[in-house]
């Protein structure tokens, strides 16, 4: 187990930790370790890690091993590969298949009579047993099943890691503990640089895990589903609560409730007795009980007050100006790029696609299958094999995937939003950094001492400066803890104007979206609503009998992974018919969700039709229709008619749609 007994940490003037304390036990459990910003969460897995010494109080760590996953992975040797740094949590049977090598040589250039020989076999069986008992042969297949899992490709494992960015070096350390499955695993972020698909691949490996496992998230979708238990750090000590995140909330606001109670009974109570004191201080008779209560407020064991709400942004997008009821227009279009290994195509004809006034798409999609490209192929700015129509007085404002890690380093956190809008007021531009917990001397901070999330803080500030009817957000959500997350979410939900946004965290997405382009294969194929609606389509295999037959991505990103770690692809290549009603009727183009809503509208309209055609059979039995010059009776019959000609129409189509309907649930 580790103990942390008393332990206190001081950065400056303010403890970090004050006599905290906390025992972890290697028992299957899983704990989400959260707090705001600064609390320390990083410095105290660090602790446990025995990355960071204490200043005072004890840490004791008896009888477990320790896998500690940091947010940024430091360089890696420039010959090691993906498969190399995972394999490292086999090292000691990787040394004993050295020996094995080395022993099986050695007999081959020994008699075969000689007392050596025999000996040499008796090692080599003793060796033999040890891997037998690791299971050494499942160590590979498990190690790439591990790393395909977390979004490698097979041509990719005997890459050298140099060669990849932060974040794939960050999956290959994350292979190398899941892989060695220490007693206690620390996450810290570790959802930072993964895909849907490859979160989905984690939590499911997660949720099975043999041992005990801290995790930080500013993930909620990612809190709510692994953890069972929720350590909050607050006034460098932990408060612990049963539950996952949301449950967690719950809870703190009635734990925060009763200690607000308790605090204010307490003082109170204090006040009561200094005025005892006060008023009976120089009074004979009373001196003893003034003794008394002056005791009993030194020896009173004072209940601090609760913590304050942690400040939070607080912005809306501006009103947008009103663009045409068409946004934009993608033809058929294909993208390519050329390599220093060759034409890697992104893109083939894919679309064509419209974006509509008021539409809140999400775009979803394994990592490079390219969700950033399309976002900047409809921004204007990447060029591609196809045309582009924007729509009247259509203005897009672009929030990058790497726009925080872009800001001048040198800059001050004023000058950057200054420089993006020049023309602006001062009190204006200090008003919005404000919004965006820049208050004070934080707004003349240089930009290089700022954290990440200060950073993706100040580059989506930027994206505010100029009233835009078109967002276009790449990655919005990097590096902001939850409860910014959330006040992302609020003002996205109560803009006016038109959003694509790519995220992975699907808690984000469920919120805000209302459609679902999910990239991948070549293509985009488009879904209505948001991303659980979307998964569940995919999932349950409704969508799947919609799917293009040249189309060979596998749905990763709602799919999930299968035994050996990829993607599950279907089982069946489409093999419909001439007559199939899915592939060559006259809804071929609509997916399931879409059918749904077509038959249900199909099916109240019929019922609309037949009631309305009992009115005018009613009314045309009444002999008044009649009387005059027989108009009133005329219009009755040509409606009647023509109601008939459109349920005849109707009962057609509801025989197709209920035919396809039932295809997908067969």
């Amino acid at each position: 187990m580790v103990k942390l007994e008393d332990i206190t940490i001081q950065f400056g003037d303010d403890p970090l930790f004050d006599n905290l304390s906390w025992t972890l036990t290697p028992e299957p459990h899983r704990i989400g370790l959260v707090g705001p910003n600064g609390a320390g969460k990083t410095t105290l897995l660090k602790v446990i890690a025995g990355e960071q010494r204490v200043d005072a109080g004890t840490v004791t760590r008896e009888g477990v091993s320790i896998g500690y996953l940091e947010q940024d992975v430091q360089e890696l040797p420039d010959d090691r590969t993906v498969r190399d740094e995972a394999l490292r949590a086999f090292d000691d049977v990787l040394a004993l298949e050295d020996k094995e090598e080395r022993i099986s040589d050695e007999l081959a250039a020994t008699d075969h009579e000689s007392d050596r020989h025999e000996k040499l076999l008796n090692q080599l069986h003793r060796v033999q047993e040890q891997l037998d008992a690791r299971e050494a042969h499942r160590v590979r297949p498990r190690t790439e099943a591990t790393l395909s899992g977390l979004g490698f490709a097979p041509d990719e494992l005997d890459r050298p890691l140099h060669t990849f960015s932060g974040g794939w070096r960050m999956r290959a350390a994350l292979a190398r503990l899941l892989l060695a499955q220490p007693d206690i695993l620390l996450l810290d972020e570790p959802t930072n640089h993964l895909d849907i698909a490859s979160i989905d691949w984690l939590e499911d490996t997660l949720e099975t895990y043999p041992g005990a496992v801290v995790l930080v998230s500013h993930d909620r979708s990612v809190l709510d589903r692994m953890v069972t238990t929720t350590a909050e750090l607050v006034r460098g000590r932990l408060l612990h609560y049963d539950g996952n995140y949301s449950h967690y909330l719950e809870a703190r606001e009635e734990r925060y409730a009763r200690w607000q109670r308790k605090y204010e009974n307490q003082q109170k109570r204090i006040e009561e007795i200094k005025t005892f004191i006060s008023k009976f201080r120089y009074n004979a008779a009373r001196a003893s009980q003034v003794q008394s209560r002056i005791k009993k407020l030194e020896k009173m064991d004072r209940i601090p007050p609760p913590p304050d709400p942690a400040p939070t942004m607080s912005f809306t997008f501006p009103e947008p100006p009103r663009s045409g009821a068409v946004v934009l227009e993608l033809s058929t279009f294909s993208k390519t790029y050329n390599t220093d290994q060759g034409p890697e195509t992104v893109f083939t004809d894919a679309g064509p696609l419209t974006i509509e006034r008021g539409d809140k798409i999400a775009l979803v999609g394994p990592n490079g299958a390219g969700k950033s490209t399309l976002a900047r192929i409809i921004r204007g700015t990447e060029s591609f094999d196809g045309t582009r129509t924007e729509g009247h007085k259509v203005t897009t404002a672009f929030h990058a995937q790497h726009q925080a890690e872009m800001l001048d380093p040198d800059q001050t956190v004023f000058d950057t939003v200054r420089n993006a809008a020049p023309d602006r007021p001062k009190t204006e531009l200090r008003s919005l950094l404000g919004r965006f917990l820049f208050t004070d001397q934080d707004a003349f901070k240089n930009v290089r001492v700022l954290s990440g999330g200060e950073k993706s803080r100040l580059s989506l500030a930027r994206t505010l400066l100029s009233p835009a009817n078109l967002l276009i957000l790449d990655e919005p959500t990097n590096h902001l803890d939850i409860q910014s997350r959330e006040v992302l979410i609020e003002a996205l939900q109560k803009y006016d104007g038109t959003f694509v946004l790519v995220s992975h965290d699907r808690h984000v997405l469920d919120a805000v979206a209302e459609q679902t382009w999910r990239v991948g294969g070549g293509t985009v194929r488009t879904f209505l609503g948001n991303y659980s609606e979307f998964r569940w389509q995919v999932e349950e295999g409704s969508a799947r009998p919609l799917r293009d037959a040249q189309t060979t991505d596998t749905t990763s990103a709602a799919a999930g992974p299968s035994d050996n770690g990829h993607a599950t692809p279907d089982a069946t290549e489409n093999t419909a018919s001439d007559d199939d009603p899915l592939q060559n009727g006259p809804f071929a183009d609509l997916n399931s969700y879409q059918l749904k809503q077509k038959l249900e509208a199909t099916e109240e309209r019929i019922l609309e039709i037949e009631e309305k055609q009992e009115e005018l059979e009613a009314a045309m039995a009444d002999p008044e229709a009649y009387e005059g010059d027989g108009v009133a009776a005329r219009e009755l019959s040509d409606e009647y008619n023509a109601l008939k000609k459109e349920l005849a129409d109707l009962y057609e189509e509801w025989e197709v749609l209920t035919e396809c309907v039932m295809a997908l649930e067969d």
